[in-house]
């Protein structure tokens, strides 16, 4: 996992060398709480109705995510997350991007996530 602040890179810019790399990007809009984070997480990535909106839901939503992102003929996948300083203070913010690093190792090529620190 990457972690850019939107002082150096702007999401657009990033995205922009995403698709220039060859790889399709999703990005997960800023939000404040931890309740709206991984609920966006859910929308954006667009986790089975079942996903409980919780740390460990979002474990292993990202892990079957990453398994359907190398199966499904679309490419790998660069997730894109806006992340405002406000919710960087929240302790859920560290234990979120363990989440992220460890489904993106799972995944190999498959899944790249950036962190954008707006």
């Amino acid at each position: 996992m990457k972690i850019y602040s939107a002082d150096t890179w702007t999401p657009e810019e990033l995205q922009a060398q995403v698709r220039d790399a060859g790889r399709r990007t999703l990005t997960v809009p800023a939000a404040n709480t931890k309740k709206e984070v991984l609920a966006a997480f859910g929308e954006v990535l667009d986790f089975p109705e079942h996903y409980g909106v919780n740390l460990d839901a979002l474990n292993d939503s990202l892990h079957d995510f990453a398994d359907a992102a190398g199966d499904d003929g679309h490419g790998p996948v660069t997730v894109i997350w806006q992340v405002p300083a406000a919710f960087r203070a929240d302790r859920a913010f560290g234990v979120i991007c363990e989440i992220l690093q460890d489904a993106e190792s799972y995944a190999g090529k498959a899944l790249k996530v950036i962190t954008v620190c707006l």
